[in-house]
């Protein structure tokens, strides 16, 4: 049933991508990335299921940290007849969560050999709160993050905890990429929140810039606050 599932959902998301014309911010994504791949790609959760859109050429390999729980694995099966490779656990947390210390080691691992990696940065059933797993990530393996976006003006949004949206065809779409996030490796406690703070800030701004390009708002924008 999940492998009937993750194609057929893998099918949908090749169709929205080839009906929507998508506008893409920086124009030059590839120039702007240059030298700093491979990346991590921050997203917020509820919008993990457009993300495959915003691979640039310049990022040959992809994986992703898919959660080990509920519709993960639909979405693992989905995102390999994308070309994208699964990591399954939990990252949001850092390594102490439950599942976070194997899927910290695959990411690890995924980076040192040159493929980027996306991944959710909220904490768990917390939308819009930015955990300590991405930037940990950051600081361990190097990387930059890239806080992303991808959105259409046609979708579906649904009334669940993180606000969740799948793109619908046939119409425009925006794929933005924020200021690249580095981390240093010998951050402290400060350093660590700082980069947090700027996680959380960098996807808000390019959430926002996407939606306003294609006409909409946010529907995830008072998550944070409610």
């Amino acid at each position: 049933m999940q492998e009937t599932l993750g194609f057929l959902l893998a099918a949908y998301i090749g169709l929205v991508r080839r009906t929507n014309r998508f506008a893409v911010e920086p124009q030059d994504v590839d120039a702007a990335i240059a030298g700093q791949t491979p990346l991590i790609v921050a997203m917020w959760h509820g919008q993990h299921l457009m993300i495959s859109f915003a691979w640039p050429r310049s990022i040959a390999r992809m994986a992703a940290l898919i959660s080990r729980h509920g519709d993960g694995g639909v979405n693992a099966v989905a995102l390999r007849h994308l070309g994208v490779r699964s990591i399954r656990g939990s990252g949001a947390g850092g390594r102490r969560q439950k599942g976070g210390a194997p899927a910290m080691r695959g990411m690890l691992r995924a980076l040192a050999d040159g493929v980027s990696v996306a991944m959710t940065a909220d904490v768990p059933k917390r939308a819009r709160i930015a955990g300590s797993g991405i930037v940990t990530l950051a600081r361990l393996s190097g990387r930059p993050i890239a806080p992303t976006a991808v959105v259409t003006s046609r979708r579906f949004d649904f009334n669940s905890w993180d606000r969740a949206s799948l793109g619908k065809p046939f119409g425009r779409g925006a794929i933005v990429v924020g200021d690249l996030i580095h981390v240093a490796a010998d951050a402290d406690e400060r350093a660590m929140e700082a980069a947090r703070q700027a996680v959380e800030a960098g996807l808000d701004a390019v959430h926002a810039r996407a939606y306003a390009k294609v006409g909409a708002a946010d529907p995830g924008a008072g998550l944070r606050r409610a």
